[in-house]
């Protein structure tokens, strides 16, 4: 939840803008708050970079006042929606069973879902953290098709490492990585775990992000606070 509209707009124009410096096989997509999407959808039409929501409604329509359902999306010119971001999950009590019919309607309105997992502090420190993950992966994603695995990226968010001091390793964050795509291969066979974008979203920024990515099974960044300045989330986005 940042920037104006005028902000936004403006952060998208410097990213078209810079994204000629990015390596072509670099997939781009900017996350704006919904109030930007019809805006920064005409700043980025006809260019690489593509237009992701951050959360989608549970419905199509109807009487839900202040939500915005998959199929808006779609008409404000979205192609992405971010799914179940530990944010959402923790302040907004949102479930693996919500997940599933968001999933459903962000896929049938024809968005791609970037769909969010990850421990909290108290399950790392139990040592809960594959198993927290995992669950996260079986609880949503088993009831989709390796079909509509081709339109869903997974992100690994730690969440005990966001806003607390503490930081994740590259290690540490390869390690859960390749679990997701074990998990994902259990179910969907090895091709399609392969094929499966998995994002890392624990404050990756230029500093550490070619560590991050020089991992095998870290396919790129779900970027925050450092994607809020273009030069920054061009350089993560450099660092491959």
């Amino acid at each position: 939840m940042n920037t104006t509209v005028p902000e936004g707009v403006a952060l998208a124009e410097a990213v078209v803008a810079k994204s000629a410096e990015v390596p072509a096989a670099v997939g781009l997509i900017v996350a704006a708050p919904a109030t930007h999407l019809c805006c920064v959808s005409e700043v980025v039409d006809g260019t690489r970079v593509e237009l992701s929501a951050q959360n989608c409604a549970d419905h199509v329509s109807g009487a839900y006042t202040g939500e915005v359902s998959a199929p808006m999306l779609v008409s404000a010119g979205c192609q992405w929606t971010i799914l179940g971001h530990s944010e959402r999950r923790q302040y907004y009590g949102e479930t693996d069973a919500k997940l599933v019919e968001k999933t459903k309607l962000a896929l049938e309105a024809g968005l791609g879902v970037i769909l969010c997992v990850g421990e909290n502090l108290d399950e790392r420190e139990a040592g809960k953290h594959f198993e927290v993950c995992t669950e996260q992966i079986k609880n949503v994603l088993f009831n989709f098709t390796a079909e509509d695995m081709k339109k869903i990226v997974v992100a690994y968010e730690p969440v005990w490492a966001i806003g607390t001091g503490k930081t994740a390793t590259a290690a540490q964050a390869e390690e859960i990585h390749a679990c997701i795509r074990k998990v994902l291969a259990e179910k969907f066979g090895a091709q399609v775990a392969d094929d499966t974008t998995i994002l890392y979203g624990g404050s990756c920024k230029p500093s550490n992000a070619k560590e991050l990515f020089a991992q095998p099974d870290i396919d790129g960044g779900l970027i925050g606070g450092a994607a809020l300045k273009a030069d920054d989330f061009i350089a993560i986005a450099m660092s491959f």
